[in-house]
């Protein structure tokens, strides 16, 4: 994969750093937050969401998306 170097002000370098999850890249903060941003705007049913909820049900989303699966797979092999 390419990349692109960009300038940001010193204080938006400290508000990323801030909202990056442990172990993140700043390219996957970014890619998480504006893909968050995508979907608070529908609407704005989300605006107000604090980071705390979204990661509650983003984390609800995952679970439910690996419990399918594992379903899925299941009937696969049973069939």
């Amino acid at each position: 994969m390419t990349s692109k170097n960009i300038s940001i002000t010193e204080d938006v370098y400290e508000m990323l750093s801030r909202l990056k999850l442990e172990g993140e890249s700043f390219s996957d903060a970014i890619r998480r937050l504006a893909k968050r941003n995508r979907l608070s705007e529908c609407g704005g049913l989300w605006a107000d969401m604090s980071d705390e909820e979204y990661e509650a049900i983003r984390g609800g989303v995952l679970k439910a998306r690996e419990l399918f699966n594992e379903s899925m797979r299941r009937r696969v092999e049973a069939s």
